[in-house]
């Protein structure tokens, strides 16, 4: 079963206390895909790999400043724009927030397919997909000292409406605001994404500011949450790049982007995604 945000606070206490390892079965190789042979990886639980970082993951309660204060301007900023961001409801762009609240695999995978030019599948890079399922637990882990501390209130909770993940709310309700484990996530995606493949640098930076971006919209979180989201992704790919088992899954999803890139097989559905980015929130992009 996959692992959502929601539930990675829970998993700490094992991902800390030494998981399980044992290696993840290789994938069917999608006709002309060198598949790389699979690592040995520590497991969340079965089928579900851990994070790079273990106890190694930057303090986001030390490195974020507080979330704005009540009466301050930028209290005042986070406000204003969630007013515009809520006002996108019943908009393509706000079909894309609500795909973009889930972070359960397969599916999130395929987020930045488009921008990037190639699937992003288990059978056609099973190294890529590995590398964004571990990265993920360490973005958004490392935004859990800030939100745990200050438990800042949702707008969703502030304004008592609806998020554009009903099934979510629940759960949101008691987990901080302040930083977006969702926007440290894509940031954390768009910035390796785009060192594995700089000419496609532009568009997944966008994709990952605009999926940051895509919970105001969803009335989960506030424009202060977001930005400091992005600063959690710049300290915990920072990190990454000292793991040596992180450098090996990048080396060799690298090589799986050029050999798709090379036997052109291509990303779907992006006519849809990018009439759905064309729709800007006022005020913000």
């Amino acid at each position: 079963m996959p692992v959502s945000l929601r539930q990675l606070p829970m998993l700490l206490p094992l991902l800390l206390a030494g998981c399980r390892s044992t290696p993840l079965p290789p994938p069917p190789a999608a006709p002309g895909v060198a598949v790389a042979p699979m690592p040995v990886v520590p497991e969340l639980r079965p089928g579900v790999p851990a994070g790079y970082l273990g106890r190694a993951l930057p303090d986001s309660l030390a490195l974020l400043p507080p979330p704005p204060a009540k009466g301050s301007a930028g209290l005042a900023r986070d406000h204003a724009v969630s007013r515009a961001a809520h006002a996108l409801r019943g908009t393509p762009r706000f079909a894309l927030a609500r795909s973009d609240a889930d972070l359960r695999f397969p599916h999130v995978a395929a987020a930045f397919a488009c921008a990037l030019g190639v699937p992003i599948r288990l059978q056609d890079s099973p190294r890529l997909y590995l590398l964004l399922q571990r990265s993920l637990v360490d973005a958004g882990l490392a935004t859990y000292a800030a939100k745990d501390h200050y438990k800042r209130t949702r707008p969703f909770v502030y304004y008592k409406e609806a998020t554009c993940a009903p099934a979510d709310e629940a759960q949101l309700r008691t987990d901080g605001s302040y930083p977006s484990g969702h926007t440290a996530i894509s940031w954390t995606w768009a910035l390796l994404l785009a060192e594995l493949s700089p000419p496609q640098a532009d568009a997944l930076l966008a994709r990952g500011r605009a999926f940051g971006e895509n919970r105001l919209i969803c009335n989960a979180h506030w424009q202060s949450d977001v930005l400091q989201g992005r600063a959690v992704a710049a300290g915990a790919l920072a990190l990454l790049h000292a793991n040596a088992d992180f450098r090996a899954d990048m080396a060799a999803a690298r090589a799986e982007i050029a050999n798709l890139r090379g036997n052109g097989i291509p990303a779907s559905d992006c006519e849809t995604e990018a009439a759905a980015l064309a729709v800007k929130i006022p005020g913000v992009e």
